[in-house]
């Protein structure tokens, strides 16, 4: 390649905004899920486990055996597609794109990756450096913060930056996790689902798990699933003895986050309570652990325990409401970066919540 046709210093830059999540497997078989787990499970900010002591354990013992098991998830969800978090993800890049696209025109590139299997981050990167981005602003899809996965993503942006010589500026969106926009439109899709389908017994909020000790060491993710909890109940205008916060999705032997979702369901269901709705706040698109994990297992659960009906009311994904709470989320992070550097207005329907937040 002619060094001139990479060297655009001569043009006009543009602006990034790189929406990241977790990843999926190519396929729903036990070879994609085999990959897409190695990588996944051997990076030190998923399992903080010395390397000496946990890659054994996971060559030995938990891939020989459990990506046929996850494969057999993934084929009851999987989509034409491909998994629903890829398609559900490019649904939502492709609604913040064009919303970001008719305000600011051809000035900025929305770009989905995921941070483990494909699109990857690298494979972003040279998008933005074939463009001639300069400024990039990188938005996880994670609302609550963790070490886990945040701080995983950023940490891939970094080894890939690593190896470009002219680097962009960069920019990062850490947690969202009580933005009014986000609560406004959670808020929105429980309404929504009670108004066509009537409110049931109790309201679970389930947030994915993450083991104790992350907490204790300073990780922030506990407490900011509480603040949405807590914003979400008060917008609603919930009585709290209506709500149920739990932790889903623990792996191995180490103590996670309590309660947790499975096992506060089966009680309730022997309790004597006949219906459940379940939001899953921290999943920005539906995925295995919402489709598979809470609507098919997780109900099969809490039926079999004796309750009546499990009803899943689905992530945001690309719903309106959500695409426009993230194009004003990344609005505001772009704040000197564009010709006016006012940040934008808060929306009316987004006021209350505002207040919410500033008295919790």
């Amino acid at each position: 390649m002619n060094p001139k046709e990479t060297l655009a210093h001569t043009t006009t830059p543009k602006l990034g905004v790189l929406l990241v999540n977790l990843g999926t497997p190519d396929s729903p078989t036990p070879q994609a899920v085999r990959r897409y787990l190695a990588e996944f499970l051997s990076d030190p900010r998923v399992v903080e486990i010395p390397r000496a002591i946990w890659l054994p354990i996971l060559y030995g013992f938990v891939l020989p055996f459990r990506p046929k098991r996850v494969a057999h998830a993934y084929a009851a969800v999987w989509q034409d597609g491909g998994s629903p978090l890829l398609v559900g993800s490019q649904q939502l890049t492709g609604a913040l794109a064009d919303r970001l696209s008719t305000e600011l025109g051809t000035s900025v590139v929305t770009v989905l990756a995921m941070r483990y299997g494909q699109p990857s981050i690298a494979a972003a990167m040279d998008r933005f450096e074939r463009e001639n981005v300069r400024r990039i602003l990188v938005l996880p899809l994670y609302p609550q913060y963790s070490g886990s996965t945040t701080a995983a993503v950023m940490d891939a942006v970094f080894a890939s930056l690593m190896q470009r010589r002219w680097m962009p500026e960069l920019r990062s969106i850490h947690q969202y996790h009580d933005d009014p926009g986000y609560i406004a439109a959670l808020a929105n899709s429980v309404r929504e689902h009670w108004e066509t389908k009537g409110q049931s017994e109790r309201l679970m909020l389930s947030f994915h798990g993450i083991p104790k000790h992350y907490v204790t060491n300073g990780d922030p993710y506990y407490c900011q699933c509480q603040k949405t909890a807590r914003l979400l109940i008060a917008d609603l205008g919930c009585t709290r003895d209506r709500v149920v916060i739990t932790f889903q999705s623990r792996f191995g032997r180490t103590p996670w986050l309590e309660p947790y979702t499975d096992v506060t369901l089966k009680a309730l269901g022997a309790q004597g309570v006949s219906s459940v709705d379940v939001l899953c706040p921290g999943f920005a698109v539906d995925c295995l652990e919402t489709l598979e994990e809470i609507a098919i297992r997780n109900r099969d659960d809490f039926l079999a325990a004796g309750g009546r009906e499990l009803r899943y009311i689905p992530a945001l994904n690309d719903a309106p409401g959500h695409a426009d709470a993230l194009q004003a989320l990344v609005r505001s992070n772009l704040v000197g970066w564009l010709p006016s550097s006012e940040p934008p207005p808060i929306a009316p329907q987004h006021e209350r919540i505002a207040e919410l937040k500033r008295t919790f």
